[in-house]
């Protein structure tokens, strides 16, 4: 029988490392795609990811069920990454390209595969999804955490405002927002 989250965590707040092991099995690939989704960069999001885990170790005994184990830590995460957004805010415009960038327009310059379909409807593809990712990089930051919390974790309001630490009405409103501004951005509105 396959032991819950909550469980697991306790199992962690007393000690058990194969407890957090299994949860870190669990969680580590969504801890990195919402890290990565909110910073948009993936040395910054495996670091921060990764701080997440150990947060999780420290703090696994704070954890009191009032909320499903998945709100708890993505709140962990989300917070670490509004803090390093915060705290690197002057860096941002100043960034050296990363390892595998390439410092003309910061796309990454490692071997692609042949594509299996026609190049130029990838090509057309990669420029929405490019265009995308760069309107939802202009929301605020209450705005893209919401809107990613309910996109790629399919978290519903609820515990979107627990995660956030504000109301679902708050929630509602942050994605609602959200939207309009990615379709006004797109020209969709």
């Amino acid at each position: 029988m396959e032991l819950s989250d909550e469980v697991l965590c306790q199992r962690v707040a007393a000690g058990d490392e194969g407890a957090f092991d299994l949860l870190v099995e669990r969680y580590q690939q969504r801890a990195y795609r919402l890290a990565w989704s909110i910073l948009r960069d993936a040395e910054d999001a495996r670091d921060l990811s990764q701080e997440a885990f150990i947060r999780l170790f420290e703090a696994a005994k704070s954890f009191r069920g009032r909320a499903r184990f998945s709100t708890w830590f993505y709140r962990l995460v989300v917070n670490l990454c509004l803090d390093h957004r915060r705290k690197h805010r002057w860096w941002r415009g100043a960034r050296a390209p990363a390892h595998g960038e390439d410092e003309a327009d910061g796309s990454s310059i490692e071997q692609q595969p042949a594509p299996a379909e026609d190049p130029l409807e990838h090509l057309g593809k990669d420029e929405a999804v490019k265009s995308l990712w760069t309107a939802v990089d202009r929301l605020s930051r209450q705005q893209r955490a919401t809107l990613l919390l309910q996109v790629q974790e399919e978290l519903p309001a609820a515990e979107i405002a627990v995660v956030l630490k504000c109301s679902e009405a708050t929630v509602r409103v942050h994605l609602h927002r959200a939207l309009a501004a990615l379709r006004k951005e797109m020209g969709l509105a």
